[in-house]
């Protein structure tokens, strides 16, 4: 029997962050009639066994090479039927109402194909690639020259965040994340599923797209989630290696939706030559610091805002629920302050730089 929601999650090389992130889908589940997935890309660091030995209700997949984002999520969504599905990123953490309130709002709007939500990353701050607008030659552009980030709030040289849009409020998103998508079956089985032909960047804007040339709407909902290493992040980590892979992404992508005009491809050509030269300018290497956090249990709102910026705020998990953590994490959002989370079952510390312990 089919059943209400399949939720996958591709794993390779991060097994307290993915032990972590079911941790809390165990929680969020408790209510739904759910199947998990776990598509581990041949990681070759254990995280099979230990996934097998602490969540034997779990589904495992162990492939034997990396295939890829795509094609690891689709060997489970072509063989599963549930009503809606949600591909979700081994370094998230979810709240127990976080599904509840996606279900409930796929049911009350049906002109829905997929919904995404307010990801954070661990200073609380709001990751703009939560929702982002159609990407046209033009738009991607605008982000990879960072005209965007120069108007932040610009509906022309930000379309590509929304920036121009209230983080706050649920609004149409053409284009989700895929570290937190969740769609309705038929709108994922009308757009083909995930195009293989993306092996690390684009396939989830390349699916959002799909989903809206059948016809369905994409929204944002300001549901908090943690997701420790953003796009932000992983760009600044090896620039390089992001404007490449955004490059030959969005290639492959006006290939297939606008016939690779030749606009679109010298657009986007002049934008990596830009911004690799101001990255060979502007990149800053640093030393990883060595940590002293402040360790708590349970923290009243007074000791919070006594909190200087700057600070590693280690949190002991079991003393909160999985939303009032994510509630705590928010209420941080412009301090400078970076939660770490203690989970002591399996005495690990992880923060946005990995495990901490």
């Amino acid at each position: 029997m089919a059943k209400d929601l399949t939720i996958v999650i591709v794993n390779y090389k991060v097994p307290h962050f993915v032990a972590q992130c079911l941790d809390s889908v165990a929680k969020a589940i408790t209510s739904i009639d759910a199947e998990v997935w776990v598509v581990d890309n041949a990681s070759g660091d254990g995280s099979v066994d230990l996934l097998r030995e602490r969540f034997p209700w779990c589904n495992i997949v162990a492939n034997s090479d990396n295939i890829g984002f795509a094609r690891a999520n689709n060997q489970v969504l072509k063989k599963t039927y549930s009503e809606y599905a949600l591909l979700l990123n081994p370094d998230t953490l979810i709240g127990e109402s976080t599904l509840k309130e996606c279900i409930s709002f796929m049911e009350n709007h049906r002109d829905a194909g997929a919904l995404g939500v307010r990801m954070m990353n661990a200073q609380g701050s709001f990751l703009p690639e939560s929702k982002r607008g159609e990407v046209t030659p033009f738009v991607a552009f605008c982000k990879i020259t960072g005209l965007g980030n120069l108007f932040p709030k610009s509906s022309l040289f930000n379309r590509y965040y929304l920036g121009h849009l209230s983080n706050e409020v649920v609004c149409e998103a053409p284009i989700l994340s895929g570290a937190f998508m969740f769609m309705r079956r038929e709108a994922l089985q009308e757009a083909n599923y995930l195009d293989e032909r993306y092996f690390m960047y684009g396939e989830d804007i390349d699916l959002s797209y799909s989903i809206l040339k059948r016809g369905y709407k994409n929204y944002y909902l300001p549901i908090p989630i943690l997701h420790y290493k953003g796009e932000s992040e992983s760009a600044s980590a090896n620039p390089d290696r992001y404007l490449g892979a955004f490059y030959g992404a969005m290639e492959l992508f006006y290939n297939k939706y606008h016939k690779g005009s030749w606009l679109s491809r010298r657009l986007m050509r002049w934008a990596v030559l830009l911004q690799k030269k101001r990255g060979k300018k502007t990149l800053i290497k640093r030393k990883k610091e060595n940590l002293t956090p402040i360790i708590a249990t349970h923290l009243s709102q007074e000791e919070l805002d006594s909190i200087p910026a700057g600070s590693f705020l280690q949190i002991e998990r079991a003393f909160y629920s999985y939303d009032e953590l994510l509630d705590l994490i928010r209420s941080l959002e412009g301090r400078g302050v970076t939660v770490l989370i203690y989970d002591e079952n399996r005495s690990v510390t992880l923060g946005p730089g990995g495990v901490y312990s």
